[in-house]
């Protein structure tokens, strides 16, 4: 085992992310039991969500391909705390097939981000199509303060 990757490329599906503990098996893992199953079902766990903020709200955009809404859940707890989670669960193995390569991600996901003070948390819409899921999250108007001027005398 090396701790350095090697860069030198035989073919097209050598372009695979260096994971350097790949190699390393750890004894409380579940797939340390199945060696012929890679440690890349953990990438599901590390969902990767956009979070841009426009005039009227800020959007929430999560791909989640394969997933049913009913996998999902979002929740807002603790005032302010935007909570999206969920779980593909592992395709049901048949004694007879044999697995040539597992990639698809599977586990269970969690994300939270707390909000700015401006956000409305009672008006939060979520929406899922083609894999992707848009969750909304429209912000209040800023009261300005009112400016008075004053003359200076003298």
């Amino acid at each position: 085992m090396s701790l350095i990757p090697n860069f030198r490329r035989n073919s097209i599906f050598d372009l695979d992310l260096w994971d350097p503990f790949r190699e390393i098996q750890f004894p409380s893992s579940s797939l340390s039991t199945f060696p012929e199953f890679p440690r890349e079902n953990s990438a599901f766990i590390n969902t990767r969500i956009d979070w841009k903020e426009t005039p009227e709200a800020h959007v929430f955009k999560a791909d989640l391909p394969g997933l049913k809404k009913e996998e999902v859940k979002v929740e807002i707890e603790d005032d302010r705390v935007l909570q999206i989670s969920g779980e593909r669960k592992i395709e049901k193995e048949d004694k007879n097939d044999k697995w040539h390569r597992v990639e698809r991600s599977s586990g269970k996901f969690s994300r939270r981000f707390r909000l700015p003070e401006n956000a409305k948390v009672d008006e939060v819409k979520a929406a899922m199509e083609n894999g992707v899921l848009s969750v909304t999250v429209p912000k209040a108007e800023v009261k300005r303060p009112d400016v008075k001027a004053i003359e200076i005398s003298g």
